[in-house]
């Protein structure tokens, strides 16, 4: 019980909050990486995968390519970039050489729950309603901009927020290349055996992630066109009053 005493002792402290080094800070710091990766991701998979699921060709190439983040571990690649001599000034902001490395490797990590996401979303758009659309003379721009994507929306929020927790969450490994973020904390609590204080970073990453899942999954439900409605009853058709029998009909059944 020592260890959860020191973290809610280190979490309780003022003064870990405060500062370049406070938690608060590294917090802020974390959350500018994963919005960025997360940006980046969108601007890329997005125009991608939407337009070739509207086309209805060229996903399962576009997925596969994509899925190549899944199978190379986040680190084997935020290790290359941190060693890779980019032209220019190679630093995301006030973070340096890592925090652009940081910034590539979870914008590849992000890319395939997008992709994947976004294509899936497309093609399961009914058939009525597009052969309904082209009966009413769209084109495609119009079939796509005002019936395939509204409809599309809540499987593709569901990819960009399966991304963001994601990218929240491994975004801890920039400490490990002297980066940005929460990982400082929880990496430097174990390095000096301090076992609160890197609990305690835990403890944040966690609660930031919930809250972020719980943002995310009130967008998706904003965005969804054909809202279910909360009562099971509802969706059974249950909810209108039963019909009563006549006395009449009662003594004939009778």
């Amino acid at each position: 019980m020592t260890v959860f005493g020191d973290t809610w002792a280190y979490l309780t402290d003022r003064a870990n909050w405060s500062g370049d080094s406070g938690m608060l800070h590294l917090l802020l710091q974390q959350l500018l990486l994963s919005v960025s990766a997360l940006a980046l991701a969108a601007a890329v998979g997005l125009p991608i995968a939407l337009w070739l699921g509207h086309l209805g060709r060229g996903g399962f190439l576009a997925i596969n390519i994509s899925n190549i983040g899944r199978a190379v571990p986040t680190f084997a690649l935020l290790a290359l970039f941190v060693t890779a001599d980019f032209p220019g000034r190679a630093e995301f902001g006030p973070y340096g050489r890592a925090g652009l490395a940081t910034l590539l490797a979870l914008t590849l990590f992000a890319l395939p729950p997008i992709i994947t996401n976004s294509y899936v979303a497309m093609r399961e758009v009914p058939a009525d309603v597009r052969q309904a659309a082209d009966g009413m003379g769209m084109t495609g721009a119009q079939k796509f901009f005002r019936v395939e994507l509204p409809l599309a929306l809540p499987l593709v929020m569901s990819g960009v927020r399966l991304a963001l927790v994601q990218v929240w969450a491994t975004a801890t490994i920039a400490a490990l290349v002297a980066g940005p973020g929460l990982g400082r904390v929880i990496t430097d609590g174990f390095f000096r055996t301090n076992y609160g204080k890197g609990l305690a970073g835990a403890v944040v990453v966690a609660l930031v992630a919930l809250a972020l899942e719980l943002l995310a999954a009130g967008v998706q439900r904003a965005l969804d066109p054909n809202p279910r409605e909360s009562s099971p009853k509802r969706e059974r058709g249950m909810s209108q009053d039963p019909p009563m029998l006549s006395p009449d009909a009662g003594a004939t059944a009778s």
